[in-house]
């Protein structure tokens, strides 16, 4: 049998996940909801910081954690044995005996979805029923759902939760107030029909935006990682991830010189370059390619030089004395005095946070600390 090969080598590319700024996070989050309880969002790998890791950190502060399929639900129950767990996105038909096996709590959006949950769950099984307050997405829809919700409340399953989702709380406050008003107005209509039913509508945004509004529980995502939707409360939380590498090759390449892929970049002068190896295989968006990205090595910035690689980019180095091979590059995080932020990383690729989190590979070596 052929050795399995290694996916991730920690002195290569690698990513430093931060249990103490999780922990942080949890708390800040806690001061903006109030009374309201914590709904924690760990799909997508737990924002790409590693679902059960953070999970663990999170078990003892949360009330319940949110993914989005059954997948990410079976691998997250292997070691969350007593918290509840939401799936978030729709299920298929043919998954619903598996969620009722196990216990997990389906979103459900209409009356066909519920009456074939119900034949695949046990007796009062837990649902979460969504209504559509502008999103497009999943839910019924306003004029839909106290009829929906009242059909649904007949049938043998229990009715765990109720939410909207908000469509732009980070960037739209008319549209905003107008989801969170119509909601409201629904809400008494719906809760004669599930009076034990869990509200959750704020998301991490408008958990900051609108405290007065966090229902019964919050359903804070990004903010958990220390990431603000809202700038000025940037300071309020602690970036959890940081992404680093290890410098591999340094050259001189004399002016004139053409670097990377297309020759899109050419040397204005002598530059001294470095090689990192990382690249969109990794995560790192190609979309930095020409767009004034740097790393951090030695405490300097170092633009990235040309188009990002599948493998590798380029930086210049030009100016950071002693450089060597095996010198730490930051692409995300602090060095020094120094910072690059997710958030800037991705407003330079066109991108958000989520997007960047998301995309790590399994290529990139995992460490935790604190």
């Amino acid at each position: 049998m052929m050795p399995r090969l290694t996916a991730a080598l920690p002195d290569r590319s690698w990513v430093e996940i931060d249990r103490a700024a999780l922990r942080h996070n949890l708390k800040a989050v806690r001061k903006f909801s109030g009374n309201a309880g914590i709904m924690a969002v760990v799909k997508a790998n737990g924002y790409g910081h590693g679902l059960t890791e953070v999970a663990a950190v999170m078990r003892h502060s949360v009330e319940i954690f949110a993914v989005a399929s059954l997948g990410e639900a079976l691998l997250l129950r292997k070691t969350e044995t007593r918290t509840p767990i939401l799936l978030l996105s729709a299920a298929l038909p043919d998954e619903y005996r598996e969620i009722a096996r196990h216990g997990f709590i389906p979103t459900i959006s209409s009356l066909k979805e519920a009456r074939l949950y119900a034949k695949n769950a046990p007796r009062r099984a837990p649902i979460h029923f969504k209504v559509d307050t502008g999103m497009g997405r999943l839910g019924a829809l306003i004029d839909e759902a106290e009829d929906t919700l009242q059909a649904i409340a007949r049938l043998s399953l229990t009715i765990q939760s109720i939410s909207t989702h908000l469509s732009s709380a980070d960037s739209d406050r008319a549209t905003t107030l107008k989801q969170l008003k119509e909601f409201e107005r629904l809400l008494p209509l719906l809760r004669a029909h599930a009076p034990e039913a869990k509200v959750h509508v704020l998301n991490s945004a408008a958990t900051m935006l609108y405290p007065d509004r966090s229902g019964d529980l919050v359903r804070a995502g990004l903010a958990l990682y220390g990431i603000s939707p809202i700038p000025r409360f940037q300071k309020l939380l602690r970036p959890a991830l940081a992404w680093k590498a290890s410098v591999t090759f340094i050259h001189d390449l004399p002016k004139g010189h053409l670097i990377s892929y297309g020759g899109t970049y050419t040397a204005p002068r002598n530059l001294t370059v470095a090689v990192l190896p990382a690249g969109y295989a990794d995560g790192y968006p190609r979309q930095l390619s020409g767009k004034g990205a740097s790393v951090l090595i030695r405490g300097k910035r170092c633009p990235v030089l040309g188009r990002v690689t599948m493998d590798q980019i380029m930086v210049d180095v030009s100016a950071v004395k002693g450089i060597k091979v095996g010198d730490e590059a930051v692409l995300v995080g602090k060095q020094g005095r120094q910072e690059i932020t997710a958030t800037e990383v991705a407003q330079k690729a066109d991108t958000i946070p989520w997007h960047l989190f998301c995309g790590i590979t399994a290529r990139v070596a995992y460490q935790y600390k604190g």
